[in-house]
């Protein structure tokens, strides 16, 4: 059958083969319904068509699906669907026009600071997947994707695994790239959020060293025996980057920094680039990438109009920083005009209009009790800006301030997952901000869940609280929350 007249379903229509690896083919092919350039992952199946090793490979192929469907990030491939035809699975993805980040660094090293930009990006995306339970297991350069803007993504969770799910590689088989495995995962062990960091980690390093940490061998078992070990070369073309990369190439798994942390330190060591001084671009901020992205199978409300969220990776020209501090000088003249407007017509208003209203008798009960908790606050970053306005009514649950901070967390959470509305109204602007958060991204996150239960709330410090939280009946979490008390209402300011 030519390729030209090769479909899937009689829909998407098959133009070229633009990757492959052990697990399949990938195409760039053309969405005739939607009139949109796809991404396509033919599954291979096992030559010998043995009945079970092909159970397993599409049974593999819906739980990739599944896996990187609930990570909605902008610096993550998006997969919309997964379908069966010519006997085996097709996975429907993002396309973006890009170059593997192991195509842009095998002739010779990348700069120090496009290394930092690329981390910084990824980084994002893996602490997104690590909130929600993802361990991707196989972070590689191959498996990084970079725009000619410099949008970096990383792609293929084909190997990764949910906490909790069933482990489906076959006995003895060790899922990663050798060069990039953490020590622990190359002895057997299974593989956690901590190997990602080293995963990463070693891909920056190859990408500013030239060569992977355990050195340069065509020799897989080699480089297994090296990773099992630990035995790493030190960084030397690192810079500023190697104390960064030496924790998250720590022998130790509990040596290394969360994701999290990662992906904070590396925005600190982001460079103040102007145009011209990389070779890659300045990273896109995330709402407009999401932007420029294949609109999913589901139909979403299209950013049209976004604000880089604080934190957010980019750089900006000397010109543009004097328009926008122009800009930003009006606005807050603005700003002060229209506050003075509103304390003018306040001070007319009878005493009565300003007081809260009484909190009813469920209230009351809420506030007072500790009942079974939800879900922890930190739903993975998502890149589209919010069109619905955010909630700002009084919440459900207005803890005072004689109620513990481990009460106000317990009311926090009887308000999730079936009312978000109220409880975003229980999360600081400094939370909100720390997790690049919008109302609509916050309650999409919410939104997958049935239950999640959170137990053993209990104070530890001043204003100090950890809880037990169980997402949907899967592996329990421990967090540590921070609350402060905003006009005598407990909130939560901090998590981790």
């Amino acid at each position: 059958m030519l390729v030209e007249s090769r479909r899937i379903r009689d829909r998407y229509r098959l133009l070229e083969p633009i990757g492959g690896g052990a697990m399949g083919t990938v195409w760039r092919a053309q969405d005739e319904m939607l009139g949109r350039t796809v991404a396509i992952k033919e599954l291979l199946l096992p030559h010998d068509h043995d009945e079970h090793r092909t159970e397993e490979a599409k049974n593999r192929a819906m739980r990739e699906a599944r896996i990187a469907a609930r990570l909605q990030h902008s610096h993550a491939i998006t997969v919309f669907a997964v379908l069966e035809e010519e006997d085996r699975p097709w996975l429907i993805m993002e396309y973006l026009p890009s170059k593997s980040f192991a195509v842009l660094i095998q002739d010779e090293p990348v700069s120090v600071d496009d290394a930092i930009r690329i981390g910084a990006q990824i980084s994002s995306a893996l602490a997104g997947a690590h909130r929600v339970g993802i361990v991707h297991r196989d972070v590689k350069p191959a498996n990084i994707l970079v725009s000619d803007d410099g949008t970096a993504k990383i792609t293929d969770f084909g190997i990764s695994r949910a906490i909790g799910d069933v482990k489906l590689t076959a006995t003895g088989e060790i899922a990663g790239t050798p060069a990039y495995l953490a020590p622990e995962v190359a002895r057997g062990e299974d593989a956690d959020f901590a190997a990602d960091v080293f995963s990463l980690g070693a891909t920056l390093y190859a990408a500013v060293e030239g060569s992977t940490p355990y050195g340069t061998s065509d020799n897989p078992i080699a480089l297994l025996y090296k990773a099992s070990s630990g035995e790493i070369e030190p960084p030397t073309k690192a810079e500023r980057l190697t104390p960064l990369l030496e924790r998250m190439l720590a022998t130790d798994p509990a040596d290394r920094p969360s994701m999290d942390e990662v992906e904070r330190e590396l925005r600190a060591l982001l460079p103040d680039a102007e145009p011209g001084e990389s070779v890659l671009a300045a990273t896109v901020p995330e709402a407009e990438v999401a932007a420029v992205a294949a609109v999913p199978t589901v139909p979403t409300v299209p950013a049209t109009v976004a604000v880089p969220p604080p934190g957010e990776v980019a750089a900006v020209s000397p010109g543009a920083r004097k328009g926008m501090i122009a800009v930003g000088a009006g606005a807050a003249l603005l700003c002060v005009a229209v506050v003075v407007a509103i304390l003018l017509v306040v001070r007319q208003k009878a005493p009565q209009d300003t007081a809260a209203p009484p909190a009813s008798s469920s209230q009351s009960a809420s506030a007072s009790v500790t009942p079974p908790a939800s879900a922890s606050p930190s739903p993975a970053p998502t890149s589209a800006p919010t069109t619905t306005p955010p909630p700002t009514s009084t919440p459900v649950s207005p803890v005072s301030s004689t109620t513990s901070a481990a009460q106000a967390l317990s009311a926090y959470y009887a308000l999730l997952p079936s009312n978000p509305a109220q409880s975003w109204n229980l999360l600081t602007a400094n939370f909100k901000a720390s997790r690049h958060q919008t109302y609509e991204s916050y309650r999409s996150f919410w939104s997958q869940y049935k239950s999640v239960q959170a137990t053993n709330v209990k104070e530890v410090g001043p204003s100090k609280v950890t809880a037990t939280v169980l997402y949907d009946g899967g592996k329990a979490e421990n967090d540590t929350f921070t609350m402060v008390q905003v006009n005598g209402v407990w909130m939560i300011d901090r998590q981790g």
